[in-house]
């Protein structure tokens, strides 16, 4: 069950991952992390082709749902040790925003680190890589990367 939330993160009602992403627009929240080395290059996960939403895109390291009952802190720490296998990291909140698709409208909780240790992406995921500012840059708008990662990096600034 996913809590549906106003604009705030206010929990109003919850409601399943079906209906969330009915195209009832339903406000859900997720957290992103954006995972940075100490050389300033950024982390990007590749999504699988078995996916039904953007499948063989690149995308933010790490992206989530929020369960009903867990705050944005647990889910951000769950997400990101079930799909980098990350333990120890330190993170910092940039924003949040609401993104709506045409099958649904999410409340984004978005958080950057500095990571320098390893990184085992899981079966979840099609591996990753660090990539640097310029490359992502000079890739943008060609098809690489979902819609939704362009459109925070560029929101962001990196």
């Amino acid at each position: 069950m996913f809590p549906v939330v106003d604009e705030d993160g206010n929990i109003l009602s919850a409601a399943t991952r079906g209906e969330c992403h009915s195209g009832s627009k339903l406000l859900h929240p997720v957290v992103h992390l954006h995972v940075f080395n100490s050389r300033g290059e950024l982390y990007l996960q590749k999504r699988p082709e078995w996916k039904d939403i953007q499948p063989g895109k690149w995308d933010t390291a790490v992206g989530g749902h929020i369960d009903l009952g867990e705050s944005v802190e647990m889910a951000l720490k769950r997400e990101v040790r079930e799909e980098l296998g990350i333990e120890d990291f330190t993170p910092e909140l940039l924003t949040h925003y609401v993104f709506e698709s045409s099958r649904e409208k999410e409340l984004v909780f978005v958080h950057k680190t500095v990571y320098d240790g390893e990184i085992n992406p899981s079966e979840e995921l099609d591996g990753g890589k660090f990539w640097s500012i310029e490359e992502i840059k000079a890739n943008i708008g060609k098809e690489v990367f979902t819609p939704n990662f362009e459109s925070e990096f560029k929101k962001l600034g990196f």
